[in-house]
């Protein structure tokens, strides 16, 4: 990122944590419908939900309510806070990943290496970090990679969609969510693409990016650990 788009950047952090009051204290980052959206990547082989569990039961097991958001059709509000950050992270990956979008289709995760043939980009696309990083899945990342359609934007919701995911940066590989190439960057992407689809507004998913990114890079961390 050249110093003028930073510059500004941080201009419009400063103004939306102005209008919107941000408390980096806080706990409680957001409230989202989640519905049934861990029980479709479930059965649609997005997240193994034994290679989940095991994942995480060697980290001490997941809590009922984590539990709750792959086992049931009806989860109301979501709040990522700083207990579940680290579920809720690699749950947004896997959404943001296999959620069928054109950021994935012809963004820079398609472009980024120069390859010709469609073919041959997708095979080089699946050596990223968000990618190639995603083994929680059943078969290859790439299986599902922009193959599911979970959530579908109208063209005024994709065109906010683009438009944030280029301004919003992270710290862990100072890439913008618009190239998810990362894991943090894929969930961003997830994210942003349901609050989209909610009908928020723009500066509420500017609010939203700095909160949660807060929670995943904690006292200014900058690895992209599972």
């Amino acid at each position: 990122m050249n110093k003028t788009k930073k510059i500004l950047y941080s201009f419009l952090i400063i103004l939306v944590i102005v209008m919107l009051g941000f408390a980096p204290a806080g706990e409680k980052v957001f409230a989202l419908n989640w519905g049934n959206l861990g029980v479709k990547m479930v059965e649609a082989g997005v997240i193994d939900k034994e290679k989940f569990e095991n994942l995480y039961n060697q980290r001490g097991g997941l809590s009922e309510a984590d539990k709750k958001l792959f086992y049931s059709v009806d989860n109301g509000n979501l709040v990522i806070n700083s207990e579940n950050s680290g579920v809720m992270l690699n749950m947004l990956w896997a959404f943001g990943l296999s959620n069928k979008n054109s950021i994935l289709e012809s963004g820079p995760m398609m472009t980024y290496s120069d390859a010709g043939l469609p073919a041959e980009a997708l095979a080089k696309a699946g050596n990223f970090a968000s990618t190639g990083g995603w083994t929680l899945a059943k078969g290859n990342a790439m299986d599902h990679y922009n193959m599911h359609s979970f959530v579908t934007l109208i063209s005024e919701q994709q065109t906010l969609l683009e438009r944030v995911a280029k301004n919003i940066y992270r710290p862990c590989c100072d890439n913008s969510t618009y190239f998810p190439d990362c894991n943090h960057g894929m969930a961003m992407l997830g994210l942003m693409e349901l609050m989209a689809s909610k009908g928020s507004s723009e500066e509420e998913m500017y609010k939203m990016a700095l909160e949660v990114n807060n929670l995943w890079f904690p006292k200014a961390e900058t690895g992209c650990a599972v």
